[in-house]
C-alpha cells in the first residue's frame, strides 16, 4: 500500500494556502479535535493529484468537511472521482456536513474515534452480515 503518493507543486502550493485559509468547521474540527489527537492527523494533505481536508496515514483515513460546492453536479461527480481513486489506494473516506460538526460535534469527533481505532485494529471490524452503521453519515 503505497504511502509516499508523490509531489505535486501546484498542489502543495494550493494545499499551503488552503491550510492557511480554512473554513470555520474545519478550524473547528482541527483545533478543538484533530490537533490534539493521539494518533496524528494532517490537514490539507496532497494526496495523488488531490488534496483532502484531514489526512491520518496510521489509520488510512481521510476526513471530508462537505460544504454546499459539494451538493452540484460538479461537486458530486469530482467527489465520487477523488473517492474512488482514494479506495483504490486503500484509503477509507469519511464525510461529514458543515451542519454535522456545528450541529453534532460530539457525535462527529466520537465517529472518527471509532472510525480509527477500527481501522487500527483496536476494535474489531463489524460482521459483514450486520447492516451498515448509520453513522457513515451522520444526517
Amino acid at each position: 500500500m503505497p504511502r509516499n503518493f508523490g509531489s505535486n507543486s501546484n498542489l502543495c502550493d494550493k494545499s499551503r494556502d488552503l491550510r492557511r485559509n480554512m473554513t470555520p468547521e474545519e478550524k473547528h474540527l482541527w483545533y478543538d479535535f484533530l490537533k490534539t489527537y493521539p494518533v496524528q492527523f494532517n490537514r490539507q494533505r496532497v494526496i495523488g493529484n488531490y488534496i483532502v481536508d484531514f489526512y491520518c496515514r496510521k489509520a488510512n483515513l481521510v476526513i471530508e468537511i462537505d460544504g454546499k460546492q459539494h451538493y452540484i453536479p460538479d461537486g458530486l461527480s469530482y467527489d465520487s472521482e477523488r473517492t474512488d481513486y482514494l479506495n483504490s489506494v486503500g484509503i477509507e473516506v469519511v464525510r461529514f456536513l458543515n451542519k454535522d460538526i456545528n450541529g453534532n460535534f460530539e457525535n462527529v469527533c466520537a465517529h472518527i474515534d471509532l472510525v480509527v481505532k477500527r481501522r487500527l485494529g483496536v476494535i474489531p471490524h463489524p460482521p459483514a452480515s450486520r447492516p451498515p452503521s448509520p453513522l457513515g453519515r451522520l444526517f
